[in-house]
């Protein structure tokens, strides 16, 4: 990643979600449950590395997303090693929502 990338960031976001992205929320089934985006899925990161066929499977761009950002990396990083290629780190699940929300 470039010094300036995190310059286009919001707008790789944007295009993936135009392009028809799953947003996987990796927070705990507990904080999904307390607020989240209407369509997304919930694979708590524990469960990630489980998952990854499911992921893969989706045949779209992913973006994760949790409360600030961290999980969503760790779940980008594992999905990355897996072979995965368009995916992508929406950091808090709010500012997700309104990106989607601002579409």
């Amino acid at each position: 990643m470039g010094l300036f990338s995190f310059l286009s960031f919001g707008s790789n976001i944007k295009q993936a979600l135009r392009n028809g992205a799953v947003i996987i929320d990796v927070r705990t089934v507990h904080e999904y449950d307390q607020g989240r985006i209407k369509g997304s899925l919930n694979i708590p990161l524990d469960r990630i590395s489980a998952s990854i066929e499911r992921i893969k499977g989706l045949n779209k761009p992913v973006i994760f997303v949790c409360n600030s950002g961290n999980r969503s990396g760790s779940a980008l990083r594992a999905v990355k090693q897996n072979g995965l290629k368009e995916v992508y780190n929406g950091g808090n699940w709010e500012s997700v929502l309104k990106k989607i929300n601002s579409l």
